[in-house]
């Protein structure tokens, strides 16, 4: 219905009253709480009193005259409960509500889902603010501190606003596909100078130095990609795949970041480092490559003009390239004889600098070695034998080795073959000569002996490594081989490259092979001996009719301090002498050093 004034409340009281049952003196107790005195009508006797003569505060009567037990005492509660009345909307303000008087209970509901401040299932609160006095949030057991919540798609963080408000620093939580939950636990001390926070494996925070050499090593990395952070050192291995380091993209003075080869096998896989923005050596490119096995790279972040600075050496192109000292022996093959009481075939050429300068292979480098085939003999009249191949050391930043192959035997009446020890000459009614030795610097071998003419046709011995092949005797048979050189380079004597002998006329002698696997020569019944295998020995020379022996396989050896070997590959062998590594090729391969 219609009405005039407030919206009237649903709720109206009834006008009470009060007899007192007991009567006697000035104090009672009232069953409902007044104002004052008028909010009663108190009957003394069924005569009303006047409201002078008694107080009446919340439940407290007092009489102004006291009763006695003869007197009835009954009163009638005023009130002014005929309604109850809503106040308008928006009509309570500020200073109508009493200080202290809002309750947190009236501040929300605490039992369904309807909370603005506190616990679970909270509201938003866009912004509070505190003025003149801090807020104390108390950590108990069952709500330990307080929680910052995402929303479901932004991780929850708190943020420190600089006094404008437009700058501010944010801690912020893992994201939720980290699934990481953990506690960082402040020092128990403040701060001094030059300190940083560390942690352990529980999250305890403590103050450690700055300290150039304080670096947390991390885990084998076996990736092929890698987004470095400075303080750390990384093993990597490259087994498998190559790896690219992505850098920092801001580093401050003094960060560091060590990587180092974890298998060796850098040169296989190399470790590429992407600058992310920032130079390196000074430079905004290319990106630095590192490719030697073993390698270890610290670097050093030193200001924005130089960037990122290695404080080892490395091979990368802006660096001055690693080298190791290696000592090294080359032996070529050895030529073959010749044919029919002829001159045989010279030893290899003898190169070496074992005991002498050494020579400086570049870490990462691939040298190609190439061990020489001993020569043929020659098989038929008139010709002479083949001469040894060449065995040699090549690669880049060197000077090639090359060791000459020994020069072939000569047939009857044929000059033999020059080489790096040459081939003796032919014997016969018109003796050949000899041929000449790689007389160097440095001299590789010496020249074959002649073949004279005389009695047995015989041929000169092939030259060695150390001397001449001895000439022919006509009253006695076919020269003597050279004699080839020692070298300790294995860790034990060896004599290498020597010459081969002669071959002689029926009823001469046939000539002996010098010392370092030259061949002999053939005589009557007996032929020719081939040179020994990976001596370099020459062919020993054809008897009459008798075809001439083959030469022997060459050899290389390097000698290099094992800590610093690098990687062969082909027919190579390899022992240890003392604290060295001798690695010899018994036919083709290749080095990285």
């Amino acid at each position: 219905m219609a009405y005039i004034g407030n919206t009237p409340a649903e709720a109206y009281i009834s006008i009470s009253s009060q007899t007192f049952t007991t009567i006697n003196g000035t104090g009672y107790v009232l069953s409902s709480s007044v104002t004052n005195s008028e909010d009663i009508a108190l009957f003394l006797n069924n005569v009303r009193q006047k409201p002078s003569t008694y107080t009446a505060t919340g439940t407290a009567l007092t009489m102004g005259t006291a009763t006695t037990t003869l007197d009835a005492l009954y009163c009638v509660y005023l009130g002014k409960a005929l309604q109850t009345v809503n106040p308008p909307a928006g009509s309570v303000g500020t200073t109508s509500i009493a200080d202290d008087a809002v309750t947190y209970a009236k501040i929300q509901d605490t039992t369904t889902a309807n909370r603005v401040i506190g616990a679970a299932t909270a509201g938003v609160v866009s912004e509070v603010q505190v003025v003149d006095d801090m807020t104390n949030f108390v950590s108990t057991a069952s709500a330990p501190g307080l929680t910052v919540k995402g929303d479901g798609s932004t991780d929850g963080y708190l943020q420190l606003n600089c006094d404008q408000n437009t700058h501010g620093i944010k801690l912020k939580s893992p994201a939720h596909s980290d699934a990481q939950s953990y506690t960082l636990t402040f020092p128990g001390t403040a701060p001094a100078v030059d300190k940083y926070f560390k942690t352990d494996a529980s999250g305890n925070l403590s103050w450690v130095d700055i300290n150039v050499g304080d670096i947390a090593w991390q885990s084998v990395v076996t990736a092929s990609t890698l987004a470095a952070v400075a303080g750390r050192g990384y093993p990597i291995n490259t087994t498998s795949n190559a790896c690219t380091v992505t850098l920092p993209a801001a580093a401050s003075v003094g960060d560091q970041i060590i990587f180092t080869d974890y298998a060796r096998n850098w040169n296989t896989n190399a470790v590429t480092i992407n600058q992310n923005s920032l130079n390196y050596q000074g430079n905004s490119s290319p990106n630095p490559v590192y490719d030697t096995d073993g390698e270890s790279v610290h670097i050093v972040y030193m200001d924005a003009t130089k960037g990122w600075v290695p404080i080892n050496d490395g091979a990368v192109a802006l660096e001055t390239p690693q080298t190791t000292d290696h000592e090294y022996l080359v032996v070529a093959g050895g030529g073959g004889g010749g044919y029919n009481c002829s001159g045989g075939g010279g030893a290899g050429g003898y190169l070496t600098n074992y005991g002498g300068a050494a020579i400086a292979l570049t870490s990462g480098v691939t040298y190609t070695i190439t061990v020489g085939a001993g020569g043929a003999g020659d098989p038929n009249a008139g010709g002479t034998g083949i001469s040894g191949v060449d065995s040699v050391i090549s690669g880049t930043g060197i000077t090639t080795i090359t060791s000459d192959g020994g020069g072939g035997g000569g047939s009857m009446a044929v000059n033999g073959l020059t080489g790096g020890s040459g081939g003796g000459g032919g014997g016969g009614s018109s003796p050949g000569t000899g041929g000449a030795g790689t007389a160097g610097p440095p001299r590789q071998g010496y020249a074959g002996g002649d073949g004279p003419g005389g009695t047995y046709y015989p041929g000169g011995g092939g030259g060695g490594a150390s001397e001449v092949g001895d000439d022919g005797d006509g009253s006695v048979g076919g020269g003597d081989g050279g004699d080839g050189t020692a070298n300790s380079i294995t860790g034990a004597s060896v004599t290498y490259a020597g010459g081969a002998g002669a071959g002689t006329e029926n009823g001469g002698a046939k000539g002996a092979g010098g010392a370092g696997g030259g061949g002999t020569g053939g005589e009557l019944g007996v032929d020719a001996t081939v040179g020994t295998n990976y001596l370099g020995g020459g062919g020993g020379g054809g008897k009459s009719g008798g075809a001439g022996a083959n030469g022997g396989i060459g050899i290389v050896i390097l000698r290099v301090a094992t800590a610093d070997v690098g990687t062969p590959s082909g027919n190579e062998t390899i022992i240890i002498d003392g604290s060295d590594s001798v690695i010899k090729w018994h036919g083709d391969g290749s080095y990285v050093a």
